[in-house]
């Protein structure tokens, strides 16, 4: 009879040891990362979100795509621009995402490709509270399907 008690009082001691594992390392799947073939770029509160230029080549029009979060509690303009024309201003809610890109519905940021597709090309994120941030991104074509209607756009 005292078989049985001991078992359970090894599986109960596994038990307990192997749970606290989950306590001591992050969970991979609550950490923020970029999903597909962009970059993160953060200007205060303010997180570029999967940032990457869409061209059909150096020296030709572009289309930043991606989007723009705001992590903090007041909304916060950000100036967003490709580095190589004018910036545009877009108005981040609290705790909201704001779209980049050429489709119906996006905040359009365009410009000219300093970079040919493969490369990369500078990204400049302004606000008034945290200043400038420049950060370099990819530089994709129309080859991907996901990216092909951005061309369209431009």
């Amino acid at each position: 009879m005292k078989h049985p008690v001991r078992v359970l009082s090894l599986a109960a001691a596994v038990a307990l040891a192997t749970a606290g594992c989950s306590a001591v390392n992050p969970i991979t799947t609550q950490q923020a990362y970029d999903a597909s073939d962009g970059v993160s770029i953060e200007v205060g509160d303010v997180k570029g979100l999967n940032l990457l230029v869409i061209t059909e080549g150096e020296g030709e029009a572009a289309v930043l795509i991606g989007s723009l979060h705001n992590y903090g509690e007041e909304p916060v303009e950000v100036s967003v621009g490709l580095g190589t024309g004018e910036a545009v201003a877009v108005e981040v809610p609290a705790g909201k995402s704001v779209k980049l890109g050429g489709e119906e519905g996006e905040t359009h940021v365009t410009g000219v490709a300093s970079g040919a597709p493969g490369g990369i090309q500078d990204v400049v994120l302004t606000s008034e509270e945290a200043g400038t941030v420049t950060d370099t991104v990819p530089v994709l074509d129309g080859t991907l399907p996901e990216y092909e209607p951005e061309l369209d756009s431009l």
